[in-house]
């Protein structure tokens, strides 16, 4: 699972980028937001992904903030939004602004996103009202999953419980108590582990 990339802008197009880490170049699926955050050819950047795994290719998706990241996996998991529609509301709102219009019930400014119309918005609403949390005016996103620590394996068993079918709130309050418990020496089999018995309670 590869859940950060840390390397240099070796180009990017309308709608990726292509990461040279270690000379090997990978190729970054990501919203325009993400895109004009990443700077200049050339330049050191770090960028947070999330790896798409289908029967005839795997993909990785790109974001310039880690929660960008937990945004695309909740919209994501809304019946109806695919990758590409993920990254256009995300190319079109903050996470900030998403949450606002989320807890607000105000689907109209979901709609503003290209390939969003009232009917989905809708729908992207009223799945995510109850999974996110309540965030003060001009507060970081907090969007409804339990902050994670920033050890290096926290991101991965993220990644590990939703693709085993948890839902990302679970998924991340398990992992965010496992780590807490374990401390930042944990391996990620220990992570995982301990993880799957707390969202199994």
């Amino acid at each position: 699972m590869i859940a950060k990339l840390k390397g240099r802008l070796d180009s990017s197009g309308i709608d990726h980028a292509i990461i040279d880490v270690g000379g090997v170049g990978y190729l970054v699926g990501a919203s325009s937001r993400t895109l004009a955050a990443l700077g200049p050819v050339g330049e050191a950047v770090t960028i947070h992904t999330e790896m798409l795994v289908a029967a005839d290719s795997i993909r990785l998706v790109g974001f310039a903030r880690a929660e960008e990241r937990d945004w695309y996996r909740l919209l994501t998991h809304v019946q109806g939004v695919g990758s590409r529609v993920a990254l256009a509301i995300l190319s079109a709102l903050e996470p900030l602004e998403l949450h606002r219009a989320v807890a607000m019930g105000d689907k109209a400014m979901i709609a503003r996103a290209n390939g969003v119309g009232p009917k989905l918005a809708q729908r992207i609403v009223n799945e995510l009202k109850d999974k996110i949390g309540t965030a003060p005016a001009g507060s970081p996103i907090g969007v409804g999953i339990a902050a994670l620590p920033t050890g290096d394996h926290s991101a991965d068993a993220l990644s590990a419980l939703q693709n085993l079918g948890f839902k990302p709130h679970e998924a991340s309050t398990a992992v965010a108590a496992a780590a807490e418990e374990l401390g930042d020496a944990a391996s990620l089999d220990a992570l995982v582990r301990l993880a799957l018995r707390k969202a199994a309670k």
